[in-house]
């Protein structure tokens, strides 16, 4: 589904992605994991564009997206992506948020774009918030409505970018329940996170990314059980 090669991005003098190439399959759970400042997040917000790549290219569904000539936007549209701030519209209330995008790129009609945020709140267990607005919710529903207004646009991937790390604790778990429904259902996702454990329950393929570089995957297990780097070996040994 998405085929990244030779993928490397700088700021300035400083190189934050050296030379990755990668692929994610329809269907996979990638999960990315490594310290702060490895480059996690610029390499997801570089899968959609959020960031420009400095070189290499990276094609999505056939489709070449670094090409100047792709039409990001319709791109994008099939791609959602959650962040880690929630980045709701405080001025709007719930559902609002949830139907803007549909509406205003044509997707759906405003009718049946309330319709489907009233299902899609049913489903996170939050329809009785539609009206209410972000400032009215706690971190943790903030994040179920961002999972939800991002499959609003029916995407063919979510890009996950540390969904749970701005939350208190005891809001992680729910959180993480509705990303492992989605999993269960077959969504493709893209997820950097510090949450070993869902990663070990829920990735099909863990990412170790350390100093701009991918240094080592493998499905959870065995990433796990044996990981082969010590640099890897290092980084488990703090965290679990």
């Amino acid at each position: 589904m998405i085929d990244v090669k030779h993928l490397s991005k700088s700021f300035e003098d400083n190189l934050v992605l050296d030379d990755i190439s990668e692929h994610i399959h329809p269907g996979e759970k990638v999960v990315v994991i490594g310290p702060s400042g490895s480059g996690k997040s610029t390499f997801l917000r570089c899968l959609n564009l959020l960031e420009t790549p400095t070189a290499g290219t990276i094609t999505f569904q056939g489709q070449e997206i670094t090409d100047p000539k792709a039409d990001i936007n319709a791109i994008r549209r099939q791609m959602g992506m959650v962040f880690q701030h929630f980045n709701l519209f405080p001025n709007m209330t719930i559902r609002k948020n949830i139907t803007l995008a549909p509406v205003r790129t044509g997707l759906m009609k405003q009718d049946e774009a309330d319709e489907e945020a009233m299902a899609l709140l049913r489903r996170v267990g939050l329809e009785e918030k539609a009206d209410a607005y972000p400032a009215q919710l706690s971190g943790g529903q903030k994040q179920r409505i961002a999972i939800v207004r991002a499959l609003a646009m029916k995407p063919k991937v979510l890009l996950f970018d540390e969904p749970t790390s701005a939350l208190d604790p005891e809001m992680v778990g729910e959180v993480l329940e509705v990303m492992k429904e989605l999993a269960r259902e077959g969504m493709t996702m893209v997820v950097v996170t510090h949450e070993m454990g869902f990663a070990r329950e829920v990735g099909t393929r863990v990412l170790f990314m350390d100093g701009g570089k991918i240094l080592e995957q493998d499905e959870p297990h065995a990433f796990f059980a044996h990981p082969r780097e010590q640099r890897t070996i290092d980084f488990l040994s703090k965290v679990l």
